[in-house]
């Protein structure tokens, strides 16, 4: 009789060397049982973490990426980067969901240097939810070609993200309460509409492009899109330059 398989998830962290670093440090010391499923990376703030080294661990084939840090208002520093730590979350939840990929891969807890018991909880709830929403890019219905697809699309556009978040998104609540109230607000969501969704269509649609020239109803078909919003995207790509009409065709090419 076989052994039945039991997915075992993959799970990179981040964690504060001042809180996270030195709960989970106790949790081990102190021989608390909790999955050994996260690779840890030792950095000396959460805000240090970037939306890049997120999507890279999720390329890499991480099912579940983890950032601890100092609770709010205990940061060791002056800039207090858990703050930061918390914004660039919740607008790469937005972007991931948008894009097809569950959000809930994506953690961020606060965890103090004795806490190693809360430590423990964490890392047993992160991976029991992992577990049950599957390995990455299977979980979301997505072979490895389009997961790989689609956070390639996402990754060219952090730059952007980057500036969006610190221009017209940044936001300072003193509690975790006021930035999931934002971030699931109406207002975030017509803001990201307005800045962010169109750039993010784009970007998807000039990596097919890239690959090989195609017709309005392709590009639509391929990324489940209206084609009058597909149109509106391709006439606002060759005014900027990016792509080009072929006459001869009738199709679509990157510049």
């Amino acid at each position: 009789m076989s052994a039945t398989f039991e997915f075992k998830p993959n799970i990179l962290g981040f964690l504060c060397n001042w809180c996270c670093y030195a709960g989970a440090d106790l949790a081990g010391v102190s021989r608390m049982q909790y999955p050994a499923t996260m690779k840890i990376i030792r950095l000396m703030c959460s805000g240090r973490v970037d939306a890049e080294h997120i999507l890279r661990a999720f390329s890499n084939g991480a099912d579940g990426v983890f950032i601890g840090g100092c609770w709010l208002g205990e940061c060791h520093y002056v800039t207090e980067g858990n703050y930061d730590a918390l914004s660039m979350m919740h607008l790469c939840r937005e972007a991931m969901k948008r894009v097809g990929i569950n959000p809930e891969r994506l953690r961020l807890e606060w965890v103090s240097a004795s806490e190693g018991i809360r430590y423990a909880q964490v890392v047993t709830e992160f991976t029991e939810k992992l577990k049950q929403l599957g390995p990455i890019g299977v979980g979301e219905g997505l072979d490895e070609n389009a997961l790989q697809f689609k956070l390639k699309a996402l990754g060219k556009l952090i730059p952007y993200l980057k500036l969006v978040e610190r221009e017209r998104l940044r936001v300072r609540f003193d509690n975790n309460e006021g930035y999931a109230e934002y971030f699931a607000g109406e207002e975030f969501h017509r803001l990201f509409d307005e800045l962010v969704a169109d750039n993010l269509s784009i970007s998807q649609i000039m990596l097919l492009l890239g690959e090989n020239s195609r017709t309005t109803g392709d590009l639509a078909e391929a990324l489940s899109l209206n084609p009058s919003e597909v149109s509106r995207h391709l006439k606002s790509s060759i005014r900027h330059g990016w792509a080009r009409y072929d006459e001869g065709s009738k199709r679509f090419a990157h510049a």
